[in-house]
């Protein structure tokens, strides 16, 4: 690196679900790379004019040590990344054998991601994992390449105490609270470099008290650079990605958002939708269920509802009359309703049903001819 180009006096703050993006997107067919000394990146666009490339292609080979090229996925790390998924994460046995089929295949990539999309137990799992696994990744290569940093999203400070980190990245002499916000993220950058980044693991102890997540809308400070050269300027690469599920796996899916979920098959927002629509169907018949169960029990004059299915209480009418005293038809109308709202009867049959059915069993065992003995000559 030249010795003209400025010297940053605080670790460079980096977004990482843009560097993310960065790196799910580089291949073959796109160059990406980023600033050592600002952290801006840069994509290599070929729809722009072909001097503006050959501009920006002979800003990066004069400045070879400026600027660092995006590392590309292989075939193998690509096939490793999603089989470590299957064994580790996938538990139903169907699923993962179905996984392993389809990462054996052609086109692996883009099944694999058709398939984790169209089964929403999965796709959380993934979504966590490739978080973790990209985050690895990235921290390996910008300690290889001696870049001293931190992630914007794990910063605990102010929006505006940010953006005045930016601002005053190349000065020395900064108001009070700009300094104390470089002492730390100087002691944060120190994490980055240490055995757990790469290795991290659960923490030991009781498990912290559940407390409902309150989610907010994550807070994006502005991009600020002061350095970035006139030729770079029409490729800098600056999306608006706050969250990891906007990042994907393959080049061939955008964004989430974007065409993501409308090239997938069987998309979850799809899926979701028809399922709240049927739920909303099933709670509309439930209401008018609940509408006819009222209006019999207004017409059975039933002050409460838990009353009307107790066997143990009589329904009350409205007026004093009681059943007998009403009309024939009134009446017989009534026992119906009765008897169809009140439960049948289980347990012993009564003591007159059990004289009747003795009865009959006791004239069925002496309904018997009775036979007259002969006598016989002895017996004279």
């Amino acid at each position: 690196m030249k010795a003209s180009y400025p010297q940053a006096k605080t670790p460079l703050i980096l977004r990482y679900h843009r560097l993310m993006d960065a790196f799910a997107k580089s291949d073959d067919e796109r160059d990406f790379y980023m600033d050592k000394i600002e952290g801006f990146i840069i994509y290599i666009d070929l729809d722009k004019t072909v001097e503006e490339i050959e501009n920006l292609e002979g800003e990066i080979a004069t400045a070879s040590g400026r600027y660092c090229l995006l590392p590309k996925m292989t075939f193998y790390e690509i096939k490793k990344f999603m089989e470590g998924f299957v064994h580790e994460k996938v538990y139903d046995i169907d699923t993962k054998e179905k996984l392993l089929d389809i990462i054996s295949a052609k086109e692996a990539r883009e099944n694999f991601l058709e398939f984790i999309y169209d089964h929403l137990s999965e796709l959380e799992k993934w979504q966590q994992y490739y978080q973790e696994r990209s985050r690895i990744r990235i921290i390996e290569w910008l300690r290889q390449h001696n870049i001293q940093f931190v992630f914007e999203e794990d910063l605990d400070l102010t929006k505006n105490l940010i953006e005045k980190l930016k601002r005053s990245l190349f000065e020395t002499k900064v108001p009070k609270e700009v300094s104390q916000a470089r002492e730390v993220i100087a002691a944060k950058a120190k994490t980055y470099y240490s055995n757990e980044a790469l290795n991290p693991r659960p923490k030991r102890g009781r498990p912290p008290k559940q407390v409902i997540k309150v989610e907010m809308e994550p807070q994006v400070t502005v991009d600020i650079y002061s350095h970035v050269p006139l030729t770079c300027r029409p490729f800098l690469y600056i999306p608006d990605i706050s969250s990891a599920a906007s990042v994907t796996f393959s080049s061939k899916f955008e964004t989430e958002g974007g065409g993501l979920l409308s090239t997938l098959r069987g998309s979850p927002r799809v899926r979701v939708d028809e399922k709240l629509e049927a739920l909303s169907a099933r709670l509309e018949s439930l209401r008018h269920l609940s509408d006819r169960l009222a209006g019999s029990e207004k017409n059975l004059g039933v002050k409460d509802a838990k009353q009307s299915f107790n066997p143990f209480v009589k329904p009350k009418l409205k007026d004093s009359k009681s059943i007998e005293h009403l009309p024939e038809n009134k009446s017989s109308k009534m026992e119906s309703a009765v008897e169809d709202v009140l439960p049948k009867k289980r347990g012993r049959p009564r003591k007159d049903e059990k004289a009747d059915e003795f009865a009959g069993q006791k004239r069925r065992r002496f309904a018997i001819k009775k036979v007259t003995q002969i006598k016989t000559k002895k017996d004279k």
